[in-house]
């Protein structure tokens, strides 16, 4: 079982941890208000109230063993950036930060953190996209600029293979799943799982219903979603 840590308790910290914990994580919340301490105690594996720059009280509480630490202060950057450095440096293997504009991101990219999430600035970019691109079903935000992209494959893509559309070298995009729906009689019953293809070679022909998922640069994926 994975173990996380997740400091700062505010709405997005207070919701990652019910999430993770439901989804059979194991999580420590720790926060400096006793208050949403008390709040979570009921969710997660432990529930502490300690000041996360303090090195000591992070060491006591064995938050230096945790496999992912996720840093969420959103109202008090010097403390966020203090909590991951210390994090990084006690050996934590992932640390997520929290940034609330990209002046933080910057900086915590620049000292070292492993990942740093804008979640407001994630949520309405997904939000726009799904808004000017109907056919999107998600997208995901990697490490750096590499986006990946899930949709419905359009019409004239239609009984075409990779070879002939040329995806990668007219839009900078690897496809790297198909994902083709369960077959049905015309009563709606499932006769057959749907087929899910990984990695798919060039001679790979797109069939109607598909579902494409391709991955590449951010600018590279607006012109693949553009396309289609």
């Amino acid at each position: 079982m994975k173990k996380f840590a997740i400091l700062g308790l505010g709405t997005f910290g207070m919701g990652l941890a019910k999430a993770l914990t439901e989804k059979g994580a194991e999580v420590i919340a720790v926060d400096r208000n006793m208050h949403r301490v008390e709040e979570i105690q009921d969710y997660v594996s432990v529930a502490v109230r300690l000041d996360s720059t303090d090195e000591n009280a992070l060491i006591s509480q064995g938050i230096h063993e945790v496999d992912v630490a996720i840093v969420c202060i959103g109202e008090d950057f010097e403390s966020n950036l203090l909590t991951s450095v210390l994090l990084k440096q006690l050996g934590v293997p992932l640390v997520i930060t929290r940034a609330t504009r990209p002046v933080e991101e910057k900086i915590l990219n620049a000292v070292g953190i492993d990942r740093v999430v804008i979640p407001e600035q994630e949520v309405s970019e997904r939000l726009a996209y799904s808004l000017m691109h109907p056919q999107l079903n998600d997208i995901l935000y990697l490490a750096g600029h590499i986006t990946l992209a899930e949709l419905n494959a359009p019409k004239f893509f239609v009984n075409k293979s990779l070879e002939e559309l040329k995806l990668r070298t007219k839009y900078g995009v690897n496809l790297v799943i198909i994902r083709r729906p369960d077959k049905q009689t015309e009563e709606g019953e499932t006769t057959a799982p749907g087929e899910q293809v990984l990695i798919p070679g060039a001679d790979t022909v797109i069939q109607e219903n598909d579902i494409r998922v391709g991955v590449g640069r951010k600018e590279d994926i607006n012109k693949f979603l553009s396309a289609g």
